[in-house]
């Protein structure tokens, strides 16, 4: 099932999109609804991300002080 909204475009935007739409052959909706869907998923994943690392953190899952000095020694680029 799919639904029809309104979506207001500043000029520049509009017109760029109108561009990118001749030249991919895809209309301005087709575009715009891959648009939304991707950053959907992209803020979905995110929040995920967030709300999992809080979870872990209120369980004192992380990594104490000594355990990041480690990691950053062992990654520290060489000076030469």
């Amino acid at each position: 099932m799919s639904m029809t909204m309104t979506v207001r475009l500043d000029d520049g935007v509009k017109d760029r999109l109108d561009h990118l739409a001749k030249a991919t052959h895809r209309t301005k909706s087709f575009l715009a609804a891959e648009a939304i869907r991707v950053f959907v998923e992209n803020n979905e994943w995110q929040i995920a991300e967030i709300q999992a690392a809080l979870r872990e953190a209120d369980a004192g899952d992380y990594a104490s002080d000594q355990d990041v000095a480690k990691l950053a020694k062992k990654w520290k680029a060489r000076e030469d």
